[in-house]
Parts: structure tokens; C-alpha cells; sequence
């Protein structure tokens, strides 16, 4: 599958969807609801509802995540929002504020 890269001067307020991985370095504003996996760079700021299959915040996101298999936060991270997925990864130094449901059922 190919990777779609939002860069990080682009700033992007509405709602994305799609088949296809998802990097952003930049910012996005709204609603993300991809079939496949989101990668939130270092630089990447969210201010969005996510719905993925796979989710790995390396940046800041704020909004309720929602995530088929998993959903991972790294060093550096900070997340506000609840967060619904099988499985979650917290790194050391991870920053996260919210809620965790890890008792999903399929779609």
C-alpha cells in the first residue's frame, strides 16, 4: 500500500478518508477515518476523532482514538482523549490524559 504524507507547513481542517496509510507531519483539524494505519509524527498535531485500524503518535493529538487492533504511544507523545483498542502500547515518557477502553468488540 502506498503511504500518503501531509508535510509539515500543510494544515488541513475538515475530514479524511481513505484505503491507504497516513502520515501527517503537519497539522489536521476534523475527522480521520482511514481502513488502514495513521502515523502522527514528531512534528504532527491532531485536533481530530480518529477511527484506524492502527494508530502510532509520535506527536500531539487531542480527540477520542478508536483503533481495530492498536493503537501506540511513543516517547515523546502527547495525547488528550479517550482511547478505544484491543491493544495499547504506552512508552516511557508518553503523555496521555483520558480514558481507555480495551474491551472492543468487532464491528
Amino acid at each position: 500500500m502506498a503511504n500518503t504524507i501531509i508535510g509539515s507547513s500543510i494544515v488541513i481542517d475538515g475530514e479524511i478518508s481513505g484505503d491507504e496509510d497516513l502520515v501527517i507531519q503537519g497539522t489536521v483539524k476534523g475527522k480521520i477515518s482511514l481502513k488502514e494505519s495513521l502515523f502522527v509524527e514528531a512534528s504532527g498535531v491532531v485536533e481530530a476523532d480518529i477511527e484506524v485500524q492502527n494508530v502510532d503518535i509520535g506527536g500531539r493529538v487531542t480527540g477520542n482514538i478508536s483503533a481495530s487492533d492498536k493503537v501506540e504511544l511513543k516517547r515523546e507523545c502527547r495525547v488528550v482523549g479517550d482511547i478505544r483498542a484491543p491493544r495499547i502500547l504506552i512508552a516511557d515518557g508518553a503523555s496521555f490524559k483520558g480514558n481507555v477502553d480495551m474491551d472492543v468488540k468487532e464491528r
